[in-house]
């Protein structure tokens, strides 16, 4: 058979069609196989977790069945409280609600209507704590009542508005525990009374043992500013007393109350009849979180030997406010630090004239901002006389001025003869070289008050004055990307408000004194207020918006009374008649000469022993 070109080009065609039909079917016929595989395996491990989930439930029951076998063991003659459902019952009046669970009967959380946490949320407290002692629930057997379900009773309304809510855990053989609450409208205090029928065989020794552990949480803008200031407080002995650098505290004597203490808020656990005795330990968080401190209070009570007892206790959840605070309990007004330890002798500034003058101006003046900058205002009045006294010592050290360059100049580099020169100078026109610095010292007692003030009234929490969103708080108008050590990752405009007219009162200041050759006297005026940006940077608005007007109020002080009051002509002329004057020393100045002269004599003495 002949076969022609076409006829073996339409074959050779024919095969390479066969040839990829066939490729094509296999290629299809794998990736079938393939797929059937990664079903099978899917399939595998989906069994396979199956069973090890199964396996985890079983192991999950098993641990919750000898949980509960062990519950209920321990339980004794409360078996049925052992194993229960969890149920919160809320307490309200128009400044909290208060949650209480079943579970222990005590305080699940505490909600402050008024007040807004950092992140706009309702201020809750109480919401990571636990409240718990142990009884007796069979012979050698006991258990923690923070792990027994109560019966709650219903919420009664008391016809002084009050609400009471009661929790009951009752035995076999007739032993009960009862945890009542009761709030009352507008206020932040709840009552908790403990019933016990049976307390000889409940308690051990006729005692209870309260173990109170409370975690506080981030409420401000920063927690770390926040974890600086919080601390543990307490009444021992009806004296207040507090820790904050220690992390324990044991009772040596019966003790009153104890409060876990925010910037702003507080949580306290007081005891009608006291504590005997008792320890506290607490520690600071040290991370980045919003956890501030970690407080364990063991506190015991000793109970009367009778077959029902009550034992009272109070709770107060809620605002560092000074007026509410000193109504609790004795003491705990000083809750809120108006100055502590070294700077104890600021309270009284504060709480006799800073805290009612304030008070005042703010009863008609709805914005904080002003109503500091009266403060300021009442301030600089009352010390007028005193610093009016420092700036006529400042004409007169300026007048005095051109001569002590003369007498420089021409003293050399005797400093010493400078300094017995200078005093006498100083001697004949009656001027008192300290006198400048009053209003130094004066802003020293003033500006700590001021700092314990501001860092404590909750007034200014959340209050804006033009660009600062919280006088409580720093104000920033620009964010770094990095934190600087000592000032931040913020910049703040009323702190460089502050440092600049800080460092403008520092030029006068030196324009009005003798040139200093002495490096760190001559260069500290523009020190300071340099200092003053890292130390006033993360501090509260409040205050540094303060320090801004009262240096405007000193800078305009000085322009007026050196220009418009002060007659520079008179005091000179004054300084003249001093030095005619028959002239009379002090016993300072005596000593300070003397002591000038024998220092002289003794240089004097060492540069002839050098020559030989």
């Amino acid at each position: 058979m002949k076969t022609d070109k076409n006829t073996v080009i339409g074959f050779v065609l024919l095969g390479i069609l066969m040839f990829l039909y066939f490729w094509y079917t296999s290629q299809q016929q794998n990736a079938i196989i393939e797929m059937k595989k990664r079903e099978e395996d899917s399939l595998a491990k989906v069994a396979a977790a199956r069973m090890k989930l199964l396996d985890t439930v079983a192991l999950k029951v098993d641990s919750l069945k000898r949980d509960s076998a062990v519950r209920v063991a321990s339980a004794g003659s409360f078996t049925d409280a052992a194993i229960g459902q969890e149920t919160v019952v809320a307490l309200e009046n128009d400044l909290v609600k208060v949650n209480l669970t079943n579970k222990g009967a005590q305080i699940k959380s505490v909600v402050l209507k008024q007040y807004k946490d950092a992140k706009e949320q309702p201020v809750e407290l109480l919401n990571n704590s636990t409240l718990a002692y142990a009884i007796n629930t069979a012979p050698a057997q006991s258990a923690g009542i923070e792990n027994l379900y109560f019966t709650p009773g219903e919420i009664v309304k008391n016809a002084d508005g009050s609400q009471t809510l009661q929790f009951k855990l009752a035995s076999v053989n007739g032993q009960s525990v009862v945890h009542t609450f009761t709030l009352a409208p507008n206020s932040y205090n709840i009552s908790w009374k403990l019933g016990m029928n049976g307390a000889s065989q409940l308690l051990t020794n006729q005692q209870l043992n309260l173990n109170w552990n409370v975690a506080t949480e981030q409420m401000e803008r920063t927690s770390q500013y926040e974890r600086q200031v919080s601390n543990i407080c307490f009444s021992e002995d009806n004296e207040f007393d507090y820790i904050s650098s220690n992390t324990d505290h044991t009772f040596e004597k019966p003790a009153q109350w104890v409060s876990v203490v925010q910037q702003f808020f507080n949580s306290t656990l007081i005891a009608d009849n006291s504590f005997n005795s008792g320890s506290i330990k607490w520690a600071r968080a040290t991370d980045s979180s919003r956890s501030l401190a970690n407080t364990t209070s063991s506190l015991q009570v000793k109970v009367p030997a009778a077959a029902s007892v009550e034992i009272p206790f109070r709770f107060y959840v809620g605002p560092n406010e000074y007026e509410i605070l000193s109504k609790q309990a004795p003491e705990m007004d000083k809750i809120i630090n108006l100055g502590r330890d070294m700077y104890s002798f600021v309270r009284p500034i504060n709480k006799y004239i800073i805290m009612p003058v304030f008070d005042f101006f703010a009863s008609f003046v709805k914005n904080y901002g002003w109503v500091i900058f009266l403060l300021t205002l009442f301030i600089r009045l009352v010390t007028a006389p005193l610093t009016y006294s420092s700036y006529l010592s400042g004409a007169k050290m300026k007048a005095l001025r051109p001569e002590l360059d003369v007498l420089k100049k021409k003293m050399g580099d005797d400093q010493q003869g400078f300094a017995m020169e200078q005093m006498k100078l100083f001697r004949e026109a009656g001027v008192n070289p300290l006198g400048g610095c009053i209003p130094a010292l004066l802003q020293i007692p003033i500006f700590f008050a001021l700092y314990s003030f501001f860092n404590s009234e909750i007034a200014l929490r959340g209050q804006s004055f033009l660009w600062s969103a919280d006088l409580s708080s720093y104000d920033s108008i620009a964010s770094l990307p990095f934190s600087i050590p000592a000032f931040g990752n913020h910049v703040s405009l009323f702190t460089i408000t502050a440092v600049l007219t800080s460092f403008l009162i520092s030029i006068y200041n030196m324009s009005m004194t003798p040139t200093q050759d002495n490096p760190a006297l001559k260069y500290m005026p523009y020190i300071f207020p340099f200092m003053l940006l890292f130390i006033f940077n993360s501090l509260p608005s409040a205050l540094t918006w303060y320090y801004t007007v009262s240096n405007v109020i000193t800078l305009l002080l000085q322009f007026v009374i050196q220009n418009y009051i002060i007659d520079h002509d008179k005091i000179l002329a004054k300084i003249e008649a001093k030095r005619k004057a028959p002239k009379t020393k002090s016993k300072w100045q005596e000593r300070y000469e003397q002591m000038v002269e024998s220092q002289k004599k003794l240089q004097e003495l060492k540069n002839k022993t050098n020559k030989k």
